[in-house]
């Protein structure tokens, strides 16, 4: 099969940019991976958001067929995990689309955003009109953190500073999504669902794991790890360009060679045919609180750090001495790079590592047979984590399929719904 060459030199132009201030606050990082053994249970996570959770409608406009309400509400993962989201990003905002006239039920989809994908236009656009006109189903488009009114003022575009930004925007895309879906079953909207494009599929993907009940779930264009996207050899470059905002001690990620080794020797999500490169930290520390404590203090050990690597390579200095750049970025330090941002990656993101959701028939995967933007080369199918889902492909790669697939996206969801109505059609 193919591959789309618009995807690769898409790929290309869109990674280039990603993480330049390195893997963000060592604390927040371990802060992450314990919160993410607690939001990756349902079952731990059914009272970490109160069911009368407020949340605000500040302004309406009126049009021909559908209302168009704007609304807010403090991201819960302000409370659970405080000071770990950026101050913009606090209130979550969303647009709820909804049309003047049902046509059966009052059905919902809570659209989340792809990236790239700020403020709400091009959603609202592409699909929750037409979904207004085409099917009486109402959408609710929610903001991601990071992204439109919640971007930080020194972010560029769409280009997350820090790795750790990665997890803290999947965390609070999962609590945030059950603020609403519980809002929405307050307001009497049924049925309700999730769905998403490339990035907003994959987040759509992580809030369903945490929803208590059987709920239609529409992932286009998706993936089951982030670590696929981001630690290939086209996109993850360590060296002077990693390293070049990395001056302070508190952005440096520090692990002993031994640490590294001993933890790579795991290889749980993913099912890598190269276990040996995977550093799978999910394998290594999962159920295993211990090791996670060895594994953060580890950070201010003498031990030789990614960041420190870099920063010495970048200064032709390594260990006080004069280094020839050539010599020392060797192909086994690029590999060794990538295996651990793979590791964390996977520790944190892995679909594998979250609850599988209620009911997997209610699932539709959408997918491009010529996707060349997310690899797929030794990553788990959402297929084998999640059996009984279906997966529907279309023909084209990841950008052709969203500029001009969005109807086939579309009557996913629709057909979701359908089953989930036939299935559960007294679930209220």
């Amino acid at each position: 099969m193919g591959v789309s060459r618009l995807d690769v030199f898409y790929r290309r132009l869109l990674l280039t940019k990603l993480f330049i201030g390195g893997w963000g606050k060592p604390e927040d990082l371990k802060r992450i991976f314990e919160f993410r053994k607690i939001i990756g249970d349902r079952e731990r996570c059914r009272s970490l958001v109160p069911k009368d959770y407020p949340v605000y409608i500040n302004k309406t406009e009126e049009h021909a067929d559908c209302k168009i309400h704007d609304g807010f509400f403090i991201s819960p993962l302000e409370h659970l995990v405080p000071g770990i989201l950026p101050p913009e990003a606090v209130k979550a905002r969303f647009q709820f689309i909804v049309p003047k006239r049902w046509q059966k039920n009052r059905p919902v989809c809570i659209h989340l955003a792809g990236t790239g994908d700020h403020f709400f236009w091009r959603r609202r656009t592409l699909m929750a009109r037409p979904m207004v006109k085409e099917a009486g189903m109402a959408s609710l488009l929610l903001e991601n953190p990071y992204y439109g009114y919640r971007k930080p003022k020194d972010q560029l575009r769409s280009s997350l500073k820090n790795v750790s930004d990665l997890f803290v925007m999947g965390g609070a895309l999962i609590l945030e999504s059950t603020v609403l879906l519980r809002w929405l079953e307050r307001e009497g909207y049924w049925p309700l669902g999730m769905t998403g494009i490339s990035m907003g599929g994959y987040m759509a993907s992580l809030a369903v794991t945490n929803w208590p009940k059987p709920i239609p779930l529409i992932p286009c264009l998706s993936w089951s790890t982030a670590s696929s996207v981001f630690t290939t050899a086209d996109s993850f470059k360590m060296g002077p360009e990693f390293a070049k905002n990395v001056d302070s001690s508190e952005n440096l990620f520090v692990l002993s060679r031994d640490d590294r080794v001993s933890l790579g020797q795991n290889s749980k999500p993913g099912g890598d045919a190269e276990a040996g490169r995977g550093l799978l930290i999910g394998g290594g520390l999962e159920g295993d609180s211990a090791k996670v404590d060895q594994l953060f203090s580890s950070m201010n050990s003498s031990g030789l750090s990614l960041d420190t690597l870099a920063r010495g390579l970048a200064n032709n200095t390594l260990l006080g001495k004069k280094t020839d750049f050539a010599k020392c970025y060797r192909p086994s330090l690029h590999r060794e790079s990538i295996s651990f941002m793979k590791g964390v990656m996977d520790e944190c993101t892995h679909m594998a590592n979250f609850s599988v959701p209620v009911d997997t028939s209610l699932i539709i995967v959408v997918q491009a047979k010529e996707d060349a933007y997310i690899p797929r080369t030794g990553v788990l199918s959402l297929q084998e984590i999640w059996p009984g889902c279906e997966v529907r492909y279309l023909n084209g790669g990841h950008v052709s399929a969203y500029l001009f697939k969005q109807n086939v996206f579309r009557q996913a969801i629709y057909d979701t719904f359908n089953r989930f109505c036939l299935k559960y059609p007294n679930l209220h």
